[in-house]
């Protein structure tokens, strides 16, 4: 018995939409594969430059909590002070926040304090971190990151 039209369309309908065949999931996994060789040696250095980010974020921060001291108390903490009357009160200082300045202070992305001199070099104070390498100077991840930077 021959297939009617009908049949025959059905036949061609279901074979179409069977799935992909094996050549096909091989160039996608081919091509995935191109793409990840690109992309991922370009992202695995992305987080050095997200630690930059947030060191330049934790000093803005930090020297807001410290234009905020002043404006209470008239000057800036002193350096053997240090970052710690952002968040707990120095003796012979009246006028400062009952709930700090800060709610504590954080740690440099690589897990170092925060630096603070007062006078600074660089201006009224200085907040930095010394980057990556933890010595002062260097260049890229390893530069100093202070709030003297535009």
């Amino acid at each position: 018995m021959i297939p009617s039209h009908r049949s025959a369309v059905q036949c061609l309908s279901f074979r179409t939409a069977s799935g992909f065949t094996l050549i096909e999931v091989l160039v996608v996994v081919v091509i995935l594969g191109i793409l990840a060789s690109v992309v991922v040696p370009q992202l695995m250095g992305r987080p050095d430059e997200a630690r930059v980010v947030r060191a330049q974020a934790d000093i803005t921060a930090i020297v807001t909590a410290l234009n905020m001291y002043r404006l209470d108390n008239f000057d800036y903490p002193s350096t053997d002070q240090g970052l710690e009357a952002l968040v707990k009160q120095p003796s012979g200082v009246p006028n400062w926040r009952r709930d700090g300045y800060l709610p504590s202070i954080p740690k440099d992305p690589w897990g170092r304090e925060y630096l603070y001199l007062k006078p600074g070099a660089h201006g009224a104070f200085d907040v930095w971190t010394q980057g990556a390498d933890g010595r002062s100077g260097g260049e890229g991840v390893a530069a100093d990151i202070g709030n003297w930077e535009p």
